[in-house]
């Protein structure tokens, strides 16, 4: 008899959710970037291991939502601990808990769904009995499944996770076949690959505005190539000349960086065209966020 289980990966921003979730997977599904926020929608991980079947889904990061995107997200996240399996909360080891964490965590705690507390980027720590502190003041405050230090950037402890993960599997078939490892549509991928290369390459004030559309995506015939045409909106003038940069330097390199990355998942030469578009205020213009895939409703 085979099993699943499906689980949601929840925590603050920049937890470090979206590298775990890659690390599992053993391949790269999430964006990841140093920047709040990064992760937008719902992303579904799956490995299957022998007869059993682990369903990730990552999550926006928990944050104090200002706009209407924002809210959106937040939104998502409750969706996202709702009949599900069980939680895998990533917390960041370098940081206090907020407000927004210990909400989640109590909201848990009476919903009585298994919870596995990862504690992340214990590589970063310098004093490592910090671990043992950190895990007795959260475990006499919320009940946990398991507890699991780990640096899911150099995939350490990320095998025990998995283990852990299987544990809570059930008698179930498999909802998706044994070699996919995303529900992701190729558009989506490609746009977050594009708006990953932004993240790291822009400075602060610029990626939260930032959105990318895929406009036209197609495997030329007789060629081994896939053209891509995407569109990159920003909401104001100066965030569009520092996206194109001086004599398009700055879009060209984008260009480059998304084009090596989109031919290594795909693997297949990638013929790549960005446009940059003022949309002013876009992210609190519900119309827009649901036109380009980011609302929960």
């Amino acid at each position: 008899m085979t099993k699943t289980v499906f689980i949601t990966i929840a925590g603050r921003t920049n937890a470090g959710k979206s590298t775990l979730l890659n690390a599992i997977i053993g391949e790269k599904i999430a964006s990841v970037s140093s920047k709040p926020q990064t992760t937008r929608t719902r992303i579904t991980g799956i490995l299957t291991k022998g007869d059993t079947q682990l369903v990730f889904i990552d999550t926006p990061g928990l944050h104090e939502a200002k706009t209407k995107l924002g809210e959106h997200m937040m939104n998502m996240v409750k969706d996202s601990v709702a009949d599900i399996d069980a939680i895998i909360f990533v917390f960041d080891c370098l940081k206090k808990i907020n407000e927004q964490e210990i909400e989640m965590l109590e909201s848990l705690n009476k919903s009585k769904i298994p919870v596995i507390l990862v504690l992340n980027k214990i590589d970063k720590l310098s004093n490592k009995e910090e671990i043992a502190k950190l895990i007795y003041e959260l475990t006499e405050r919320y009940n946990f499944k398991s507890v699991i230090p780990i640096s899911a950037r150099n995939n350490d402890g990320v095998d025990i996770v998995i283990n852990e993960a299987k544990k809570l599997a059930i008698e179930s078939p498999l909802f998706f076949p044994t070699d996919m490892i995303t529900d992701q549509p190729e558009r989506v991928i490609a746009s977050e690959i594009i708006r990953e290369k932004l993240l790291n390459l822009l400075n602060e004030e610029v990626p939260h505005g930032i959105a990318v559309e895929i406009e036209n995506m197609g495997e030329r015939k007789n060629k081994d190539l896939i053209d891509i045409s995407a569109i990159i909106y920003c909401e104001r003038d100066t965030h569009k000349g520092i996206i194109i940069g001086k004599d398009g330097k700055m879009l060209k390199l984008v260009g480059t960086k998304a084009r090596i990355s989109l031919e290594d998942f795909f693997q297949i030469k990638v013929n790549l065209k960005l446009w940059v578009k003022v949309k002013e205020n876009w992210r609190n213009r519900e119309t827009v966020i649901r036109n380009l895939g980011l609302s929960n409703k």
